[in-house]
C-alpha cells in the first residue's frame, strides 16, 4: 500500500473513533434512566422479559424485537414482554448499557452485523465479547441496484465504469453495513476503496431517492427495502450479495458473476454476562420456542429473511470470523 494511502487511512480511522467516542459519551449521559431501570428490573424470564433494540423505532433491530414480542405474547411464552429502544452510535450505546446488567437474565439485546461493525468503527470499549451471545437467527441479503434507465445492464458493466473512474461513479446505501458491502465489492474488483465515492444515506428509502434523482449511480441495500422498486421497474437489480442463489429471489449472486462478495446482514440475540447455566438454557429454550411460532414464521416470510440459526461453538466461531472480516474491511476503507 502506498505510504500516503496508509497515512490517509490512519487519519480517517482516528477521526471516526474520536467521533464515535464523543457520541457514546453524550448518548450515555442523556440515556433515559427509566429505560435502563426498566430493562434491569426482575429476574424471572417467564414472568417478564425486556427486548432491547439498539436503535430507534422502525428500523431493522426494532422490527426483530417487536416481532419476537408479538410471537411471545401471542403464544403465552412470557407473561410480560416489553421492547425498549436505546439508539445511538450504531448500537454501541445499548450494548454498553447491557454490559451494566450483569446477572440479569430477563434482558435480551438484538444485534447483528451492524452492531459488530459499529464496535470496530468506533473503537468501542464494549464489544460482543462483553455479553452472552445466544443465537444468530437469520440473514438478510443486500442487492446491488441501479436506476432502470442506467447504462449499466450487468454487474460487469458497472464495475468496468467504476474501475475506470472510481471517484466519478458515486455509490449510496442505507447504512454502515451497505458501505462494507461496497468496500468488499471494490476489493474483489481490484478497486481501492479509499478512492471510491460513497454517499451515506439515512436509511434505505433515502438511498433509493438518491439513485432515482441522479445523486448516486449505484446502490447496495437490503433486498426487502428494494424489492418493491425492483418489481415496479424503477430499479434494475444487478446482483444479490449472498453465498449462493436464494430460492424465490431471481437475481444472480455477485459470486456467480465472478465477484466473491458474500457479507450478510445477520441478526442476533444476546444477554448480559454473569448468568447461571440454567438461565442461559432457559433463554435458549425461549428463543427456540419463539422462532417456532406461526407469528415468527409469518414475519420471516413477510420480511424475506433467510433463516440461518447459529448457536453454541458455531456461533462463537462465526462471530470471531465476522469480526476479523469487518476489521479488514474498515482497514481498507481507512476508517
Amino acid at each position: 500500500m502506498p505510504k500516503n494511502a496508509r497515512a490517509r487511512r490512519g487519519a480517517r480511522r482516528s477521526i471516526w473513533r474520536m467521533i464515535g467516542g464523543s457520541v457514546a459519551i453524550v448518548a450515555i449521559g442523556i440515556a433515559s434512566y427509566g429505560s435502563i431501570a426498566s430493562a434491569a428490573a426482575g429476574q424471572n424470564v417467564s414472568a417478564s422479559l425486556t427486548l432491547i433494540a439498539p436503535a430507534a423505532a422502525g428500523g431493522g433491530w426494532d422490527t426483530v424485537a417487536r416481532e419476537l414480542q408479538q410471537a411471545q405474547k401471542a403464544n403465552g411464552l412470557v407473561n410480560n414482554v416489553q421492547v425498549v429502544n436505546m439508539p445511538g452510535a450504531g448500537g454501541t450505546i445499548a450494548l454498553s448499557n447491557v454490559t451494566a446488567l450483569d446477572g440479569r437474565a430477563n434482558n435480551l439485546v438484538v444485534g447483528g452485523t451492524g452492531l459488530l461493525a459499529a464496535t470496530v468503527q468506533y473503537g468501542s470499549d464494549k464489544t460482543l465479547d462483553d455479553v452472552t451471545n445466544l443465537a444468530v437467527l437469520f440473514e438478510e441479503y443486500d442487492v446491488i441496484v441501479v436506476p432502470a434507465d442506467s447504462p449499466y445492464e450487468t454487474l460487469d458493466d458497472l464495475v468496468e465504469a467504476w474501475r475506470a473512474d472510481p471517484a466519478g461513479l458515486p455509490w449510496t446505501g442505507g447504512g454502515s453495513f451497505d458501505q462494507l458491502v461496497v468496500t468488499d465489492l471494490a476489493l474483489s474488483a481490484g478497486i481501492d476503496p479509499v478512492d471510491t465515492t460513497y454517499i451515506s444515506s439515512d436509511g434505505g428509502g433515502e438511498a433509493i431517492q438518491a439513485l432515482l434523482n441522479g445523486t448516486a449511480a449505484a446502490a447496495t441495500g437490503g433486498y426487502p427495502d428494494n424489492i418493491d422498486q425492483i418489481e415496479s421497474g424503477r430499479l434494475r437489480a444487478l446482483a444479490l450479495v449472498a453465498e449462493e442463489p436464494v430460492e424465490g429471489i431471481d437475481i444472480p449472486t455477485a459470486r456467480e458473476q465472478g465477484y466473491d462478495v458474500t457479507l450478510s446482514n445477520w441478526r442476533s440475540l444476546s444477554a448480559p454476562k454473569g448468568l447461571e447455566d440454567a438461565e442461559i438454557a432457559e433463554l435458549e429454550e425461549l428463543i427456540a420456542a419463539s422462532t417456532e411460532t406461526d407469528e415468527w414464521r409469518d414475519a420471516v416470510d413477510r420480511y424475506h429473511w433467510t433463516v440461518n440459526v447459529r448457536t453454541g461453538d458455531e456461533l462463537d466461531e462465526f462471530l470471531a470470523s465476522e469480526r476479523e472480516r469487518i476489521e479488514r474491511l474498515y482497514e481498507e476503507m481507512g476508517l
